[in-house]
């Protein structure tokens, strides 16, 4: 496949006009220089776009002076002088998150982040789903912003289902009228699916169910109905579980689970420009065996102001 010769920054039009839904220059086996180092996995877009402008990157032995710029397969990048090493493959990974850790890379001194617990040789990855400072359980990483923007997008079509310890006692009548949806603060939220697993005393654990929203949704829910969260523990999201996955561990999630549940057919890799990639099933990580979920793909929960 041919690559395309390096633009001056002046040669790319300011309003990135596009061609089929993407910039334009941007073909099958082409992708903006800082998409491209993204994906290698050493920086994100936003620091290559740096690294760029001081003058550290070059292409085909041109250094470059602004990210307009369109590199193919055989395109030779180098950085600081050194050659660039090719695209990581696609990669999601499970991580059961611990209490206490923020899910940014950057956080006030004092606080940890799970950068600072994962394994050092994970690749550079981001949540798709981010989890508060004080939720735990299932978060999901990849390596791959494409990857991660896909499964942003159709977050509403799947289920996220987390495990609630309440304190005080729970009115099962109460519990089962978030099935009939509410309205907080302005915000209407649509029907929830909520159980008791059980209510020792003044603890009670249930479980949640909800198609849109996040953790501290689920508080402000529970607040309203006159509970207290104090634990808040994420165990599926969408077809991606969290199984018997050690507190603080990782796993690799099947390449092949990965593209029957994200629906990433043989015929749609290879009419992108992932397709240039090595096939994710050569990555030397352990694969997880993690069960697939068979939760329903509706939208069991909406909110929207009112």
């Amino acid at each position: 496949m041919p690559s395309s010769t390096p633009r001056a920054e002046g040669a790319a039009k300011p309003e990135d006009a596009t061609e089929g839904g993407r910039p334009r220059g941007e073909g099958p086996g082409g992708e903006r220089i800082a998409k491209r180092m993204a994906r290698a996995g050493l920086c994100s877009r936003r620091e290559a776009e740096a690294w760029i402008a001081a003058g550290r990157v070059s292409v085909d032995g041109h250094k470059l002076t602004g990210p307009a710029v369109t590199v193919g397969p055989a395109s030779v990048i180098l950085v600081d002088g050194k050659a660039w090493p090719g695209a990581e493959p696609a990669r999601l990974f499970r991580y059961h998150k611990p209490d206490g850790l923020v899910t940014t890379s950057h956080a006030p001194e004092g606080m940890v982040t799970i950068y600072d617990k994962l394994p050092a040789d994970l690749p550079r990855v981001m949540p798709v789903s981010a989890l508060d400072l004080h939720a735990e359980g299932l978060l999901l990483l990849t390596n791959d912003g494409a990857m991660k923007r896909h499964m942003e997008l159709h977050a509403r079509d799947w289920l996220h289902r987390y495990r609630v310890r309440l304190s005080g006692v729970v009115d099962a009548a109460k519990l089962a009228s978030l099935a009939q949806g509410l309205h907080i603060e302005g915000v209407a939220y649509g029907p929830i699916r909520a159980a008791l697993d059980s209510q020792k005393r003044i603890n009670a654990w249930v479980t949640v169910s909800l198609a849109e929203g996040k953790g501290r949704d689920i508080r402000k829910l529970c607040l309203h109905l006159g509970w207290t969260v104090s634990r808040l523990i994420c165990t599926a999201y969408g077809p991606f579980q969290l199984g018997e996955l050690p507190r603080g561990a990782i796993e690799e999630v099947p390449p092949k689970m990965v593209r029957e549940q994200l629906g990433l057919s043989a015929s749609r890799r290879a009419a992108s420009p992932e397709a240039t990639r090595p096939d994710a099933s050569t990555s030397r990580a352990p694969r997880s065996h993690a069960p697939r979920s068979h939760a329903p793909r509706q939208n069991a929960h909406r909110r929207r102001k009112v």
